[in-house]
């Protein structure tokens, strides 16, 4: 008999650190904001964590997803500008947006369409395919990574030993143990700001608030951080939403940058209109008219004019010229400042 997707990931597993034991063989695991109670022999929400008499299962020594891709592509537009970054992922996720671009991940073992074989590796020979490609970051991306964080450490340790980067893309739908747990090891954050409308979260699977305090509590553990929205026409582009949005984002630091990105029809949701461009240029002037240094409006290259670049917020310098993910002329020091005026420029620049 052939075995399923579910038996071949599950046995691609170790037991977890981010778990507490709990009465009747049951236990809670801490990697996301569901904090799921998991009844012996059951699955968490996420699919990929599961409990095996009374210990947390969770994926280990493979990727679904792997890919040497620029660092702008994450979207990190303030680390390493014209670097290569060595990107994995696992499966599953701990939301089913219907509108997921990396759905045949992110989906698998909850949509019968959905999931891609695994494919076995050692974090050790993923260091060697980062140094054989040149990368100077590693980032764990494509399905949620904070439902396979321990197999990210695991990879991330012997990055930093080797003097690469390491980042996570993820939806922020962390706990305070997960974050902690991935500091030491961890450098940048991308976090989804879908929208500011906790129906809206609540239909992907989420928690408005579990967002909301993950990009408070990355920032506060000095995370470089990067946010992104996803306006989709009808769904998170009122004014008030990207008002409300850009404003939270001001008031936890002016200098974390906001990308809104242009919605294309995919998976699930082929009902609204892809993003238009005038649609773009609104939010990310909403953006810097709420008093954020660094906006960027993203998935239309070449149509966005400025916005595509980066500017010294105190002369207006241009700093990075951008096409797209392509970098074309880098002029932050290597210390981070403007060479015109001396500016500190936010991120990482060396």
């Amino acid at each position: 008999m052939a075995k399923t997707l579910a038996d071949v990931l599950d046995a691609q597993t170790r037991e977890g650190e981010l778990y507490e034991r709990l009465d009747g063989n049951k236990l809670r695991c801490h990697a996301c904001g569901h904090r799921c109670v998991i009844f012996e022999g059951h699955r968490g929400i996420c699919q990929v964590r599961f409990n095996a008499e009374g210990a947390l299962r969770v994926p280990w020594g493979y990727v679904a997803g792997l890919q040497n891709d620029p660092t702008e592509k994450k979207p990190f537009f303030h680390v390493l500008p014209g670097s290569d970054t060595l990107t994995f992922g696992m499966l599953g996720c701990d939301y089913h947006c219907s509108y997921c671009q990396n759905w045949l991940t992110s989906q698998a073992l909850r949509d019968p369409n959905a999931g891609t074989r695994p494919r076995s590796v050692t974090p050790e020979e993923m260091m060697s395919l980062a140094k054989r490609h040149g990368a100077r970051m590693v980032t764990s991306s494509y399905n949620e990574p904070l439902i396979t964080a321990e197999w990210a450490v695991g990879i991330f340790r012997l990055a930093r030993e080797a003097g690469l980067r390491t980042a996570f893309v993820s939806n922020g739908n962390a706990t305070r143990e997960v974050l902690e747990y991935l500091r030491p090891w961890t450098d940048c954050f991308k976090i989804d700001l879908k929208s500011m409308d906790d129906k809206n979260y609540r239909h992907l699977g989420g928690v408005l608030d579990h967002v909301l305090r993950t990009i408070e509590m990355v920032h506060e553990m000095g995370l470089w951080t990067e946010i992104v929205t996803l306006v989709v026409p009808g769904w998170n582009d009122s004014l008030d939403e990207l008002q409300a949005a850009a404003e939270f984002i001001a008031g936890v630091s002016p200098d974390i940058p906001w990308h809104v990105t242009a919605f294309h029809k995919d998976y699930k949701m082929q009902d609204p209109p892809n993003t238009s461009l005038d649609t773009l240029l609104h939010a990310a002037e909403i953006g810097r008219d709420a008093g954020l240094n660094y906006v960027y409006a993203g998935n239309l290259p070449g149509g966005v004019g400025r916005w595509e670049n980066t500017y010294c917020p105190n002369c207006e310098a241009l700093l990075v010229e951008r096409y797209g993910y392509i970098v074309q002329r880098q002029q932050v020091t290597p210390d981070g400042h403007c060479p015109n005026c001396g500016h500190p420029i936010a991120g990482i620049w060396s």
